[in-house]
């Protein structure tokens, strides 16, 4: 009797596995290259124009395009001597730093008092604030202008400090709420049995762990007065009391030929302040985020 065995043709992994891995290697370099490409493009387009701003301002020969510069310092010295970019720049810092003082000053005590204290409409109180943020400025700008002209406030670096302040005061008064959060009342509780009053409790217990939001807050609300256009504008009449960023929109907007050279000397001191308040609170950034993300 003779036996026919029947043997099953299958496909051999050891031949499939080395051909399977080339395709995924190959679709991973694929991907990865196209990761790099994205990338070194969205670099290129940050990048490209801070390089132009720096190679433009220290070039004799400035022009509106790209080019190796002609090594000068001329524009910065011009700033220094015959421009009043100095004085647009100590009106820039009074606003900035009045309102970071003022807004941080209100938004500590406030979201102190939202976290700790509950009151009718506390809830109600805290939605209608940051409505007030999402209100677009160039809605409310016109009824400010009138109401700062009845108070006598208006081209008054200490009445924009007070606009300034107000428009900033709602998002600092929730990122100190929530910080203040985070701190359990159990530990105020037992400064208050050692005999603590409650200010010095805030003081020594409350403010250290609330440090990094609160130093994150500052250096936004720094950035927020800084970079205000608008509300300068409308309130402020006289020229000597502008700010950087309107000195900057006049320089541009203000002769038929444009002196580049000036305009993007400007531009970078314009920009060390913020950048210098962010290489100083960085760490403090990192801080805020990172007990936000333990916090979720």
């Amino acid at each position: 009797m003779t036996t026919i065995s029947k043997t099953e043709t299958r496909p051999s992994r050891t031949s499939e596995a080395p051909s399977v891995r080339r395709k995924l290697r190959g679709a991973t370099a694929i991907s990865r290259a196209l990761q790099y490409a994205l990338i070194t493009a969205l670099a290129a387009f940050c990048i490209i124009p801070f390089g132009w701003l720096i190679a433009t301002s220290m070039d004799s020969n400035a022009g509106n395009i790209l080019q190796w510069p002609a090594f000068t310092l001329e524009h910065y010295v011009k700033l220094v001597t015959e421009a009043g970019t100095l004085g647009l720049l100590r009106n820039s810092l009074i606003i900035a730093i009045g309102s970071t003082v003022l807004t941080m000053l209100l938004g500590f005590v406030g979201g102190y008092a939202l976290s700790r204290f509950r009151f009718r409409g506390r809830r109600f109180f805290m939605f209608f604030v940051l409505l007030i943020r999402v209100v677009p400025p160039t809605a409310t700008i016109v009824p400010l202008y009138l109401m700062m002209t009845k108070m006598h406030l208006n081209n008054s670096l200490f009445g924009l400090i007070l606009v300034e302040a107000a428009a900033l005061l709602p998002l600092t008064l929730w990122q100190m709420k929530s910080a203040v959060d985070n701190v359990p009342l159990e530990i105020e509780e037992a400064a208050w049995v050692d005999g603590s009053s409650r200010l010095t409790a805030v003081i020594r217990i409350v403010f250290p762990v609330v440090g990094p939001t609160f130093g994150a807050a500052a250096m936004f609300a720094f950035v927020g007065a800084w970079g205000d256009f608008l509300t300068p504008l409308v309130l402020l009449q006289s020229q000597d009391l502008y700010p950087l960023s309107i000195g900057l929109f006049r320089a541009f907007s203000g002769f038929n030929q444009v002196d580049w050279g000036m305009l993007t000397a400007t531009a970078i001191i314009y920009m060390l302040p913020p950048t210098i308040l962010y290489m100083l609170v960085r760490k403090y950034l990192f801080k805020a985020g990172l007990s936000g993300a333990i916090k979720g």
